[in-house]
């Protein structure tokens, strides 16, 4: 039994190599999920910074407290696109079936995409930082919120993650891989990742109020900023837990069914 544990994280640890390796080597890739929420952060605060903040009873710096959270919450669902991508990828270029003949854990090719995608959505999440810091944000977190934070959406993307590896799997073609995780990107708009889930419309607060992304921003939102987690923190923390179940069930079901055992 340790044995073949021990085979498999070194086959993961390879694989994570691997992908490491492609992250280096193509960097625009890598980092492209951290545009999205920067060019999201900017059009928020610049555009509709000002109409946005008065009408919560703030200005324009009041609003970009509010929002930064939101935004790096929706930078951890942008990062699925590149992992849907690289799976489907490697599931269709035929680098599987020279895996096939090899001495190597299966769980292993999985395990090293999931690993190197979230240290990849960790990295475009400091960038995002970095350009919040830049704008203005000053988060009240203390060192110890600031480390409860980073694992807090090391959680989120290592859920995230694993579904991402399951729509890369079923995926046909790259083009329908990059497709299918816009579900997933768009939902933190419809929560309250850019304005307070209460002031939608009844049946859209509804959905926005028992979504997975609402209670992971409020959370976030309350580690950087000292407002109120409240239920949000272990609501966010059996979101995460059940995603990534599901995601890694999924994804080990459709990995079996389409390599040789």
């Amino acid at each position: 039994m340790s044995s073949t544990l021990t085979y498999a994280v070194h086959d993961s640890l390879t694989m994570l190599r691997r992908n490491v390796k492609h992250a280096v080597r193509y960097p625009a890739v890598s980092l492209g999920s951290s545009m999205l929420p920067i060019l999201m952060l900017l059009l928020f605060v610049y555009a509709f910074g000002d109409a946005i903040g008065s009408g919560m009873g703030g200005g324009r710096g009041d609003y970009l407290e509010y929002l930064v959270p939101g935004v790096i919450v929706m930078g951890v669902a942008a990062g699925a696109m590149s992992t849907s991508i690289a799976v489907c990828s490697d599931m269709t270029e035929g680098i599987i079936n020279r895996f096939r003949t090899m001495n190597i854990t299966r769980s292993s090719f999985m395990t090293g995409h999931v690993i190197g995608s979230v240290l990849q959505t960790m990295v475009s999440l400091v960038l995002v930082m970095g350009v919040a810091l830049a704008l203005g944000f000053r988060p009240d977190a203390n060192p110890l919120e600031w480390l409860a934070a980073a694992g807090f959406l090391a959680a989120v993307a290592f859920a995230v993650t694993w579904l991402s590896v399951a729509l890369g799997l079923i995926s046909k073609t790259v083009e329908s891989a990059s497709n299918k995780p816009l579900l997933v990107q768009f939902l933190p708009f419809l929560g309250s990742a850019f304005v307070p889930a209460g002031s939608m419309a009844p049946g859209l607060r509804w959905f926005a109020e028992h979504q997975p992304f609402t209670p992971m921003t409020e959370t976030l939102r309350g580690l950087l900023t000292g407002s109120a987690i409240g239920d949000d923190g272990w609501i966010s923390l059996a979101w995460c837990a059940g995603i990534a179940l599901v995601g890694y069930l999924w994804s080990r079901s459709l990995f079996n069914s389409t390599t040789k055992r």
